[in-house]
């Protein structure tokens, strides 16, 4: 069920995208995917050192990479050298995936079929796109869209107001009202004259018993997923952004926001109005306190605040200064 695709793509022969290298391998690109995902015929990419060991292990036939990062990639993978790898994979992105740099809206939105979802209760003005599967007793609530190729499981409750799109929803899932799922995240290259939109490919991934309230926002993937796990619960307006995964039985207050990329372990706590920057790794069982600001990674079983954050001890101490 995870591999379902949202948009539409053509299969492309790498000589095609990568006309000026010879290639030893000319197959078809079938998908764009992280190192750790890509399989033989996907194209992945690599960008910055932290991701070394990722690269080391990469299964994919062809790697867009610069010239200083290119040894550390395996011998079976065509090493495509570039001066800016996010601008050139943003622009293979757009040629592989059709209309991923814009979130249209969906013209198959319409009134939900009784006999298609005989065992889903709809409230008033209810919209839901092709494809879309809702499980036994579920709720919807008035005013709600549900865009095209959505899967909802069993016994989820879906709040008034809420806009979801390019996401797979387990069973059991509550969705306060005002919340939207699954849009475009903030991403693209500057150029002088008009930035380039970094096209979004994932999707979001919300595991059985989550929580979401009122007004969240979590974004979709750009090329991995969004994926907030089992039994994790988050407070009102909290902001999720592209390829975050937060684990299992987490609690995140009011306001906390997480930049992309950042991968969080399993019961971490963090108080409200918390800030995560991106490409950051939160251990397991980690507390977080209230207004703090994260820019570095926190190891397993820390307790950090402040701006930037630092071990609880060390702020206290800090402050009786």
């Amino acid at each position: 069920m995870n591999s379902i695709n949202f948009f539409e793509k053509k299969f492309i022969r790498a000589s095609k995208l990568f006309p000026q290298i010879i290639l030893k391998k000319d197959n078809t690109i079938k998908n764009v995917k992280t190192l750790n995902t890509a399989a033989k015929n996907d194209l992945t990419f690599f960008d910055s050192i932290k991701y070394k060991d990722l690269a080391k292990k990469t299964k994919s036939n062809y790697c867009l990479t610069n010239k200083n990062l290119a040894k550390f990639l395996p011998s079976h993978t065509e090493k495509i050298i570039v001066k800016n790898v996010l601008y050139e994979l943003a622009k293979i992105i757009n040629k592989i995936y059709l209309k991923a740099d814009i979130d249209y809206p969906d013209t198959t939105l319409k009134n939900p079929n009784n006999n298609t979802h005989s065992f889903v209760k709809f409230c008033n003005n209810v919209l839901i796109g092709k494809n879309v599967k809702i499980g036994k007793k579920s709720i919807i609530g008035s005013n709600t869209v549900i865009e095209q190729n959505v899967i909802i499981g069993k016994n989820c409750i879906i709040g008034s107001n809420a806009n979801i799109k390019n996401t797979i929803i387990g069973d059991n899932v509550v969705i306060q009202d005002g919340c939207k799922l699954g849009q475009k995240g903030f991403g693209f290259i500057p150029l002088p004259k008009k930035n380039l939109k970094f096209p979004h490919i994932g999707k979001v991934i919300i595991e059985n018993d989550v929580e979401i309230a009122s007004g969240c926002t979590i974004d979709r993937g750009s090329v991995d997923d969004t994926i907030i796990g089992k039994n994790t619960y988050l407070d009102n307006q909290v902001h999720v952004a592209h390829n975050v995964q937060i684990g299992s039985d987490c609690m995140i207050a009011g306001q906390v926001g997480f930049a992309g990329s950042t991968k969080v372990g399993n019961k971490v706590s963090i108080g409200g109005q918390a800030g995560i920057s991106g490409h950051l790794k939160i251990g397991n069982n980690v507390k977080i306190g209230g207004g703090s600001g994260v820019v570095k990674d926190v190891d397993d079983n820390q307790i950090v605040m402040g701006y930037p954050a630092v071990p609880l001890k060390d702020f206290l101490n800090y402050s009786k200064k």
